[in-house]
């Protein structure tokens, strides 16, 4: 599919905006190491200072699923998208840990109201023999992130400091601001696509009507159970893989590049092949096979930075892979005319517990002193492993219960 070159530059700036933002929620967590050591808190603080960003995003979205699709979107992107940046550049001033809180969750409120204004714009302005692809683009920007921005980022932390990352997204986010300003087109409400009716629902109609649905909740509690269980392995790889395998802070860098160059290439394949064999067939698949690197992750022994890598890289591509037909089974399980409300319902409660996830592993993990007083092992990493690999049970339980809507 070509697009025209003012739909090239629309792309690439809404690109853009996905790309700074997945990089500054990410770019955090293999910073774990070096703000533990800087402000001396311990692993249970950091979990809440992850968790900050993620359920001040939640209440953000949550809130704003109401009343956001009145606002004219332009606008509305570009007063989030400034919202953003101030925050981020809030976290690289931060000179303390009750100040960087209470940036990330200044970030966080923002962060999570961009991302569904960045998907929402591109539903807006793509008609939809075009809209699947440019999805497909701007979507893109989460590996690439991953592959680039955040082993930058740990570049960056690890020639300067830990706030280094956070400034120099800022100056990367400034043109992207001048792109969505330039290239967003300016759509009158009244032009939306949307179901009036559904501008007219209350929120205790959205939520009562999710309720009273068996299948949304078991849509609901399969995504809910996934991202408990990613979320509270994720943020502490880093602080695993520094204090207890014997990754320097810079051989970081590698664990994120290779993990996105690694689904970069398998996250289309997945897809098309989930759209050949079936969605819940091959979530069921790879639910099962990543309860493997699950465990691998969190009891991996003191071995070579490239077996680690290798487990690492494998933990990336099957967690991104039960990811993708599992978003596909949540959005159709709902009847078309209530799938926005749904899945900002959703999205709302993902966040919600991608934050409690870091608070709940950050109270089982604990710290042990090595020979290097600069640097700190932890314990309680594979109890942390067993309560993922139960949630992916639950989770591909209820999966298999779902049933999708054909509308």
């Amino acid at each position: 599919m070509r697009y025209s070159r003012q739909e090239s530059l629309l792309l690439a700036s809404l690109a853009g905006a996905k790309f700074t933002h997945i990089i500054d929620f990410m770019v955090l967590m293999p910073l774990g190491p070096l703000l533990m050591r800087s402000f001396d808190i311990s692993a249970q603080q950091f979990g809440y200072l992850v968790a900050s960003y993620t359920i001040s995003a939640g209440i953000a979205v949550l809130i704003s699923a109401f009343f956001i699709d009145r606002m004219p979107r332009r606008l509305s992107l570009l007063v989030v998208y400034t919202g953003f940046i101030l925050g981020t550049l809030a976290c690289g001033l931060s000179n303390s840990y009750e100040l960087l809180m209470a940036a990330r969750m200044l970030t966080g409120v923002f962060g999570g109201m961009l991302n569904a204004l960045i998907l929402s714009s591109v539903g807006d302005t793509f008609p939809l023999e075009k809209r699947a692809g440019a999805m497909g683009l701007v979507m893109g920007a989460f590996s690439a992130a991953a592959a680039f921005g955040v082993p930058f980022g740990i570049y960056m932390a690890s020639v300067g400091d830990w706030n280094w990352p956070f400034l120099m997204l800022v100056i990367v986010t400034l043109p992207i601001w001048f792109g969505l300003y330039a290239f967003v087109p300016s759509i009158k409400k009244q032009e939306y696509k949307t179901d009036s009716n559904a501008l007219k629902t209350g929120p205790f109609e959205v939520i009562l009507r999710v309720l009273r649905s068996k299948n949304q909740l078991s849509a609901l509690g399969m995504s809910l159970s996934m991202v408990l269980g990613q979320f509270m392995l994720i943020p502490y790889i880093s602080p695993y893989m520094v204090g207890n395998i014997g990754f320097s802070q810079m051989d970081l860098v590698y664990i994120y590049l290779c993990g996105g160059l690694a689904t970069l290439v398998t996250g289309p394949i997945i897809g098309r092949i989930a759209d050949k064999f079936g969605h819940k067939k091959i979530f069921l698949v790879f639910a099962g096979i990543s309860i493997v690197p699950l465990l691998l992750v969190t009891h991996l022994p003191e071995v070579g930075i490239p077996t680690a890598l290798v487990v690492t890289t494998l933990f990336f591509i099957f967690i991104s892979g039960r990811i993708i037909p599992s978003l596909t089974m949540v959005v159709s399980s709902a009847e078309t005319r209530y799938r926005a409300g749904f899945v900002s319902i959703n999205t709302a409660m993902q966040q919600f517990a991608a934050g409690m996830a870091a608070i709940i592993s950050g109270s089982i993990i604990t710290e042990i002193a090595t020979d290097n007083p600069e640097i700190k092992a932890i314990s309680g990493y594979p109890y942390v492993g067993y309560m993922a690999v139960l949630l992916t049970i639950i989770a591909a339980y209820l999966g298999s219960r779902l049933k999708a809507n054909k509308e």
